[in-house]
């Protein structure tokens, strides 16, 4: 019979093993997953298979920078406990699949773990996670990576909170110095803080105007001091609420958080900077990891974990 790229995907999840492996398992058992299972098990590719279900919200997100500066990538790495994420082997593994990730040229996670891993080219990147699952022995996910190239300057990487954050930003400049390198980590550092959403209010996109138009319209409707005010004066008091929201969420209009009077803003720090070094400079972009963003996280007090272990 015929297998599925959804049956392959489907038993991948459910063991942890290979893609290519999944698929022999599975064509070798005509397409019974139970067998199938057991396939992989007789052959030690299945060890991660008890585990696979178990939510994965903890980890790590970590960096690696080419050595002109010029290339960068932030991946993250989930593991289910604290515990494990601040496991030595762990870490090692997450450094490896940054290193593996630097020079990937795949486009989605799924074609990320199909490729040949570095260390060992025997194997997948799937497969080399199954492994690093066996060997922890806690469920585990690469959820995530970004690349960011900058050929006329330099990317800036920095890590905060010992992996909780994860930040990439792209520097155009013609001049990289320590001056500049302080200043891109002092932009990363704003990043990681601040969690702005844009880089600047150009790619605010049209929707999220839209919608925080009517969301402050609402609030203007119901403030007691607006009541009666001509509509010319409302539709100024939302594009004032509105400029001074887009200052908190776009990097460049951010007031910078190292400024001393507090005052200056993000954009006129970066041309502080390149005056005092003759340079021409832009922020052009940034890329910021959050670890388990999203993620939804299992919760259970220790108490419950024991007794659910006894009762098995």
């Amino acid at each position: 019979m015929a297998i599925t790229a959804a049956q392959v995907k489907e038993l991948r999840e459910m063991t942890g093993a290979g893609m290519m492996d999944c698929k022999k398992a599975l064509t070798a058992c005509d397409g019974d997953f139970d067998k199938a299972i057991d396939f992989l098990r007789e052959k030690g590719l299945a060890g991660a298979q008890k585990k696979a279900g178990r939510i994965a919200a903890e980890g790590v997100c970590d960096t690696k920078v080419s050595e002109d500066e010029k290339k960068a990538v932030v991946v993250e790495v989930n593991a289910e406990t604290d515990f494990v994420a601040k496991n030595e082997k762990f870490r090692n593994y997450v450094a490896q699949v940054a290193d593996q990730a630097i020079n990937t040229e795949a486009a989605d996670i799924d074609a990320f773990l199909a490729e040949k891993w570095n260390l060992d080219p025997s194997m997948t990147v799937a497969d080399a996670l199954s492994s690093t699952i066996a060997i922890i022995g806690e469920n585990m996910h690469i959820r995530r990576f970004a690349q960011v190239s900058e050929p006329n300057g330099m990317v800036v990487s920095y890590i905060h909170a010992n992996g909780k954050i994860g930040v990439l930003v792209d520097v155009e400049t013609d001049v990289v110095n320590d001056a500049v390198r302080e200043m891109g980590k002092n932009i990363a550092m704003q990043v990681a803080a601040l969690k702005p959403l844009y880089t600047s209010d150009a790619e605010v996109d049209q929707d999220y105007i839209n919608k925080e138009k009517e969301i402050l319209a609402a609030q203007i409707a119901n403030d007691p001091k607006m009541a009666g005010k001509p509509e010319k004066v409302i539709e100024g008091a939302v594009m004032g609420r509105l400029k001074k929201e887009l200052k908190e969420v776009c990097l460049l209009d951010q007031a910078y958080v190292k400024a001393a009077d507090g005052k200056q803003s993000v954009a006129a720090y970066v041309q502080e900077v390149a005056k005092a070094q003759n340079a021409k400079i832009a922020i052009k972009k940034f890329v910021r990891f959050e670890t388990g963003e999203g993620l939804e996280k299992k919760n259970e007090d220790f108490a419950a974990e024991v007794a659910a272990q006894m009762n098995k």
